[in-house]
């Protein structure tokens, strides 16, 4: 509400522009970032007070060079010219102001981040490293409010009640730099304050359903996007899904942006997954580290299909948290037991969200005190022996339940408790997983036992490297993909593995047993497919004999 994006020719012209503002109003902070695409640079000014924001805004003249609609909005160039002395309040000072940050929005390259894993000195130094350098920096997330405000104030002269707030991981802590922005824009408050009154605005009553309606007000929203707002581009309705969207590009920001109007579900997750990350300080890092090796094992995919996504990603992660013997997480169920009655939320379609929303109130204590290193490992092994194929997972309940139907993999939604979160996931998707988290676990136990020389890669570095073969390519996206199962592990004519010799006997037996049962499951699933195939070619033969 206090920020304006203005376009300068480089970081360099901030001294001119921060002279010029500040002629104005107060400047808190200015951070700087450019688009790589068009070398094109902005810097995000935050005034002291939304009033500053407004007097800079009244400041500004309209562009005479190009052909449109003028349009007022918090996006705008400083044009290089003569030097204009503004007018000040007398008796106030021009308070100085440095840039907070320069190219804020660079991210870093994975071979940096390798180097830097490479040389730490633990294992836990390794994962703090990969949530420190990947997790939504500060100025994405106030680029991504400014988005917000620049939809929300389009529409406001017409609907006063009209708020537009980002949600998903942009907002709830579980976000990496880079990532797209999901949007809410609502053309009223759940709750309005009235007042008495004898003079009453007319309204026009809607007579359509629902659906049809919010369908018709995503079309015309699209149009404004589309034709009004600076730096919207590539508007793309999607208005036949479950919850109907607008897609587009934001070129200003360099965001990717899904808007809806009525998925209301989306925020409270939000807000409850948020309250979750709060709750430890493993849980952010954890995730961020699991992300990060189903993208490098081909796990995840930017697009959506039949793989894990990353939502589902990290319930998997959060239950595993709340199934320890001595949990770090509560069970959803806890927050909605504590919930008070300014707590209570029923979105329009009925779906009842009320839970908790002061983590001060919840009387849970944490008791576990394992290292990250260690959570992440029995992560590994605790799915690697899991029963995806007749148990569910339950965050509400915080255990396994009986699937209740057979869908591959099956997650409880938190929040719509009839849905399952990993609909989607196929049966040969889920195998994979199983597949690589006993990967997994077999990687960091040889890296624990095995001695760490100066300059080799070891522990995330090796956990994280990509396997070319289990990795699913954009062409393959909507085509049947049939996978050897063989070729997701060493062929026979490979070295053979370097013997480790196990301190912990324990540790040795199990390794075995998930050698032993991968093998074992490699079979089966073999001679599965060599049957299937024979079965084919012989009805095939049978049937030619007939014609």
């Amino acid at each position: 509400r206090r920020s304006v994006l203005v376009q300068v020719s480089s970081e360099k012209s901030f001294d001119e522009l921060q002279k010029y503002c500040g002629q104005i109003a107060d400047i808190k902070s200015a951070h700087h970032y450019s688009v790589a695409e068009d070398d094109s640079h902005f810097i995000l000014l935050e005034f002291e007070k939304d009033e500053g924001a407004d007097a800079v805004l009244d400041a500004s003249v309209f562009n005479q060079d190009v052909r449109g609609i003028p349009t007022r909005s918090q996006f705008m160039w400083f044009k290089t010219g003569p030097k204009v002395k503004l007018v000040r309040d007398e008796g106030k000072s021009q308070k100085d102001c440095r840039l907070n940050v320069i190219n804020g929005k660079l991210q870093v390259r994975d071979d940096e981040i390798a180097e830097w894993l490479t040389s730490a000195e633990s294992l836990k130094d390794q994962m703090n490293i990969v949530f420190q350098s990947t997790k939504l920096s500060d100025l994405g997330i106030r680029l991504r409010f400014l988005a917000a405000q620049q939809a929300q104030n389009s529409i406001v002269g017409m609907f006063p009640n009209a708020y537009a707030h980002p949600f998903g991981s942009s907002v709830n802590g579980f976000g990496k730099e880079g990532c797209d922005l999901d949007l809410i824009l609502r053309l009223e408050k759940e709750e309005v304050e009235t007042k008495e009154s004898r003079l009453v605005f007319h309204t026009k009553a809607n007579l359509n359903n629902g659906r049809t309606q919010a369908q018709r007000y995503m079309e015309s929203v699209g149009d404004i996007l589309q034709l009004f707002l600076p730096g919207v581009n590539n508007v793309r309705r999607i208005l036949q899904a479950r919850v109907p969207i607008i897609k587009y590009n934001h070129e200003y920001l360099d965001l990717e942006v899904d808007l809806s109007m009525s998925n209301l579900t989306g925020v409270y997750m939000s807000e409850i997954l948020y309250m979750i990350g709060q709750i430890d300080n493993r849980v952010r890092p954890l995730v961020f580290c699991i992300r990060r090796w189903a993208k490098s094992t081909g796990l995840t995919n930017p697009s959506p299909g039949r793989w894990i996504s990353n939502f589902s990603l990290t319930l998997l992660v959060l239950y595993f948290l709340q199934a320890l013997k001595q949990p770090i997480l509560p069970s959803i169920n806890h927050f909605i037991k504590k919930a008070r009655k300014q707590d209570m939320r029923v979105t329009e379609d009925g779906i009842n969200c009320t839970f908790l929303r002061d983590l001060n109130l919840l009387d849970f204590k944490v008791k576990n005190t394992s290292s990250i290193d260690e959570l992440l490992r029995e992560f590994f092994e605790f799915y690697s022996s899991f029963d995806f194929n007749n148990r569910g997972i339950s965050l509400n309940e915080a255990k396994s339940i009986l699937k209740p139907d057979h869908s591959a993999m099956y997650i409880v939604n938190p929040l719509e408790p009839l849905l399952n979160v990993s609909k989607n996931l196929s049966l040969e998707e889920t195998e994979r997983f199983r597949i690589e988290v006993r990967n997994a676990a077999w990687i960091l136990e040889s890296d624990l036992q095995s001695s760490k020389n100066a300059g080799e890669p070891w522990g995330l570095v090796n956990l994280f490297k990509t396997n070319q073969k289990s990795l699913v390519r954009p062409q393959m996206f909507f085509k049947p993909r049939m996978v050897d199962v063989t070729d997701l592990f060493d062929k026979n004519d490979s070295p053979s593995p370097q013997r480790i010799d196990y301190k912990n006997t324990t540790v040795k037996r199990q390794v075995e047993e998930i050698t032993r049962t991968t093998k074992t499951d490699m079979n089966k699933i073999h001679r599965h497919i060599n049957s299937d195939g024979s079965s084919t070619a012989i009805r095939a033969k049978g049937a030619s004999k007939r014609r």
